[in-house]
């Protein structure tokens, strides 16, 4: 798929391929994007979800998972509340921040999010959820997106009523995730879910659910109808397995699978970036000349902790190492840790 012939249209925003990024808590951070970008060329990614109710109180924090690099484009910022006032209070303050595009979350099913009224429970509650789209539509001039579940649990199906509920309130693209909130993770993902949503609505629908190879994203497209692929836990630490799949979906040559060198190179860039975001400073040099440097690398290090392990997941022996890269505190630590643990595979 060429860049003169997009994969699909949100609204005015031309989306160049079917590959999309999901939006992950502690996964989609700046840094990780712009990797991914680069790496995997996905035809767009989301942030990190944000919570409406925290920017609303004027939370610093949150505030800074809302910021854009010109790199990424486009890019969707999500919310998630419960309150179609705030949402839309939310929705703005995204616009402003650059969004191309704003994307409500209504699936995640966390239970520290569900019991606020927020994400996936207001599939329990769809007068309420229509309210939040239709708001968040009228706040903003930007396209307007919804990620769903299936529904709440198996006793209700509820994702093809909702998308065309959202489709008539204004919302311009419908992301599936092809489970039921209850499932959380668990089980398999029923594509032909995916596939009975295709036909309730008119607008953009992007499956999710299962996708960790590049014949996974095919057959998705292949199988559903849908006009996107999000690709998600597969992604973590990996966004090879992007570059992968849109290879497959572009026709494009299917680039090498990289060795241990390439993945501790990668894993070090990360931190550095994470190390400019956290003293917002353009570029880690310009980050290691600021006051801020210190404890921007402690927490840099603290944030990618969970994620820095997983560059190395399925080498040998990464499992004794991984441990060890949870307690770093600086580059120069996880450098060392992961200099050794190259040197210690076999040839």
């Amino acid at each position: 798929m060429s860049n003169s012939q997009p994969a699909f249209h949100i609204g005015p925003v031309a989306v160049e391929n079917p590959l999309i990024l999901a939006p992950m808590e502690d996964v989609t951070n700046l840094p990780f994007r712009l990797l991914a970008k680069r790496i995997g060329q996905p035809g767009l990614m989301f942030t990190e979800f944000v919570s409406a109710m925290a920017i609303h109180y004027g939370a610093v924090k949150t505030l800074r998972k809302m910021r854009i690099h010109p790199d990424e484009r486009p890019l969707g910022i999500q919310i998630f509340g419960g309150d179609p006032v705030v949402m839309a209070e939310t929705a703005r303050v995204a616009e402003e921040m650059g969004a191309d595009i704003v994307d409500i979350n209504m699936g995640c099913w966390v239970p520290k999010v569900c019991k606020t009224g927020s994400g996936a429970a207001l599939l329990k509650d769809p007068d309420t959820a229509e309210k939040i789209v239709a708001s968040v539509v009228k706040a903003v001039r930007v396209p307007v997106t919804v990620k769903v579940r299936a529904g709440w649990d198996y006793s209700l199906f509820a994702a093809p009523d909702l998308a065309r509920r959202f489709q008539d309130a204004g919302a311009q693209m419908l992301t599936l995730h092809a489970r039921f909130a209850k499932q959380g993770f668990e089980g398999e993902a029923d594509w032909r879910l995916i596939s009975a949503m295709r036909e309730a609505v008119q607008v953009p629908l992007i499956g999710n659910g299962d996708v960790k190879t590049p014949e996974d994203a095919l057959r998705m497209l292949r199988e559903t109808g849908c006009d996107g692929v999000m690709v998600g836990r597969a992604a973590i630490s990996n966004p090879w397995v992007l570059g992968r799949i849109h290879a497959a979906l572009t026709g494009s040559p299917e680039p090498s699978l990289p060795g241990i060198g390439e993945r501790i190179r990668i894993v070090l860039e990360h931190l550095r970036m994470m190390v400019a975001v956290e003293a917002d400073a353009e570029s880690y040099e310009a980050a290691l000349e600021s006051p801020k440097h210190a404890d921007a690398e402690l927490r840099a290090c603290r944030a990618l902790r969970g994620q820095i392990p997983l560059y190395i997941k399925g080498e040998v022996g990464a499992s004794q190492v991984r441990d060890r890269l949870t307690r770093c505190s600086t580059i120069a630590e996880y450098q060392a840790i992961l200099d050794d643990f190259a040197v210690s595979l076999p040839r």
